[in-house]
């Protein structure tokens, strides 16, 4: 007999808000199917208050509780059954983070986790690679967000090392050249250090930045962008003003400045680990704590 559940996840970014709902295929004689209903992504950007004050603005505040009450009424029309409030970087940074949480908890009902990166990266990894990666292969899993990267490594189906940086987009953006330039070194010996004597490995990509990039590449699913490829995007990318990367390649404003610090992270880690492709699943955060709500890991 078949059965269709409907979950829902909010992963409250740095650099976005959004809201995912999915159909939860289950059939006793097959593995659960889990299917995208609808994605709503609200450009909230938490990070440019957070990294450049420590807290989160009023007036973002409002915009965060409008977002939760519109989420809330979205999901009561989908018919959801369950859901999990995640918030990542930039409310684990922001000294106003327990006002705020309590703020959105009494005006809109909705309960909001802070988790910290381990946790992020644990959920995010949970998704099912399965179709893209081989057992005996090795991979370094990277999600660049706005206010944080996770990195994990894995060789022949086994986790090798996995940390998370604060390396995010909007992060980057706003600090200044030297932190920048420090963050990008500790990153290098860590990849370096961990990815020393592993041949052939390739990059995972996730991010909403790399999804942009493999949808404008016109490749098909499952098929991984090269080394070259990505660089000569990353250099066309640059010589665009921001202006035109909004007009000419139709990318929306919050995403016409960030793409520019992602693609770097992904051709730094390709180029420190000595991958030449990254594979884009299209997978996220909020893919993950579905996944984990169903089998009941949150």
């Amino acid at each position: 007999m078949l059965e269709i559940k409907k979950y829902a996840a909010i992963d409250i970014g740095s650099n976005a808000i959004r809201l995912l709902i999915s159909n939860i295929i289950i059939d006793k004689e097959k593995e659960p199917q889990f299917k995208k209903s609808s994605l709503v992504r609200v450009p909230i950007r938490l990070g440019a208050d957070v990294f450049v004050t420590g807290t989160i603005s009023s007036e973002n505040i409002d915009r965060m509780t409008d977002a939760m009450e519109a989420f809330k009424l979205l999901m009561k029309v989908h018919g959801v059954e369950r859901y999990k409030a995640c918030a990542t970087s930039a409310m684990r940074e922001a000294f106003n983070r327990e006002d705020v949480v309590k703020n959105i908890k009494d005006k809109t009902g909705i309960d909001i986790d802070i988790i910290d990166g381990k946790k992020e990266a644990a959920i995010i990894f949970s998704t099912d690679l399965s179709e893209l990666i081989e057992s005996d292969q090795s991979y370094l899993y990277v999600d660049v967000g706005g206010g944080s990267t996770e990195f994990t490594i894995f060789s022949k189906g086994r986790i090798i090392n996995s940390k998370s940086f604060k390396m995010g987009t909007v992060r980057l953006i706003n600090n200044k050249k030297p932190e920048n330039k420090i963050i990008f070194k500790e990153v290098q010996n860590w990849i370096e250090t961990n990815t020393k004597g592993i041949k052939k490995i390739s990059l995972i990509g996730s991010g909403g930045n790399i999804n942009k990039i493999f949808k404008m590449s016109g490749r098909t699913f499952g098929k991984p962008i090269s080394y070259i490829y990505l660089n000569a995007q990353y250099q066309f990318l640059k010589q665009m003003s921001y202006k035109d990367r909004i007009s000419e390649l139709s990318l929306n404003p919050d995403r016409a400045d960030v793409i520019i610090p992602a693609t770097k992270i992904y051709l730094s880690a390709m180029k420190w680990s000595g991958a030449r492709k990254i594979f884009v699943p299209k997978i996220g955060l909020s893919d993950g704590i579905i996944k984990s709500l169903y089998y009941d890991k949150l």
